[in-house]
């Protein structure tokens, strides 16, 4: 249902994040993404200076010369957003939840592909897929997305990222790229995650908060599972507990980070409640140099 106020928010981030886009990231996104989807056009003969990488050696060795392949650029790319709709995605303690975050993020991503001419789509995941918004052009569209992030009441609490690389990977037959906003609280995606990123210019968007890597010395404290309910309690004031706490994370952050290494994929970290423009200019920079 779309209330007065979710109106006023989703107002508010489309001025706040077109504003962004225009004068920040539009020319960062283009330089990265425009030209990635080449397709085949024709073969010629070679020239001097031509990259023998593309030469055709079949129809060279028919032809008797040498011949290479031309390529044209794709008008267009579709720019998947999966978004992980799951309980931890609420939490936040400074100023902003996660999911906040999230919505911040559609807005920028989605206004940065319309301003490209590109086509975006939507995929919203718990344990299971709860929510696509097939990809379209168009500002009306990107607002719609947006709606959907902040409207969006799940069904499950629970995060299973192989519902929506699954997904991806079944339903979406040309490349894309794909965006993966989570925590990436969860285990055992490597394989999904892998099959995905063969097929689509996969980019995992990690979200933290800062509390989840450095436990505050609060005494005792009641805690709850944000995707089970479960209710434990914690004595902070144990530098022993609150040291078992960040070993635990990262623990599981360098195995995630040893399998984003392995497949050679570009990872943009970001925070809740902390400036993420640079950020995401960075990420594109150094894409852009690397590409």
């Amino acid at each position: 249902m779309v209330t007065k106020e979710l109106l006023k928010r989703i107002r508010k981030i489309e001025i706040v994040t077109t504003r962004l886009v225009n004068e920040q990231i539009a020319g960062q996104y283009h330089s990265v993404f425009k030209g990635r989807g080449m397709s085949f056009s024709e073969v010629r003969e070679y020239q001097p200076g031509d990259d023998i990488r593309v030469i055709d050696w079949n129809v060279s060795a028919r032809m008797n010369n040498a011949y290479v392949k031309q390529f044209v650029e794709e008008r267009e790319l579709t720019v998947m957003l999966l978004v992980d709709a799951s309980g931890s995605q609420w939490f936040g303690t400074r100023e902003q939840s996660k999911a906040e975050l999230m919505a911040e993020l559609v807005a920028l991503f989605g206004f940065s592909a319309m301003k490209n001419g590109d086509r975006v789509g939507l995929i919203l995941f718990t344990d299971r897929v709860e929510k696509v918004v097939p990809p379209k052009k168009g500002s009306k569209h990107i607002l719609r997305t947006i709606s959907e992030v902040l409207n969006h009441r799940p069904v499950s609490r629970r995060t299973d990222l192989n519902a929506g690389l699954s997904y991806l990977s079944r339903v979406s037959k040309r490349k894309s790229v794909a965006f993966l906003i989570s925590d990436f609280m969860a285990t055992g995606y490597e394989k999904a995650f892998r099959i995905a990123h063969e097929k689509h210019d996969l980019i995992p968007v990690i979200l933290a908060d800062k509390i989840e890597e450095e436990l505050p010395d609060v005494g005792l404290l009641t805690v709850e599972d944000a995707e089970t309910g479960e209710l434990v309690q914690i004595d902070t004031s144990d530098a022993g507990v609150r040291d078992d706490v960040v070993r635990e994370v990262k623990r599981a952050r360098e195995a995630r980070d040893q399998l984003f290494r392995k497949l050679k994929c570009d990872t943009l970290d970001l925070r809740t409640g902390a400036p993420f423009v640079q950020a995401i200019v960075g990420f594109f920079l150094r894409r852009a140099r690397r590409w």
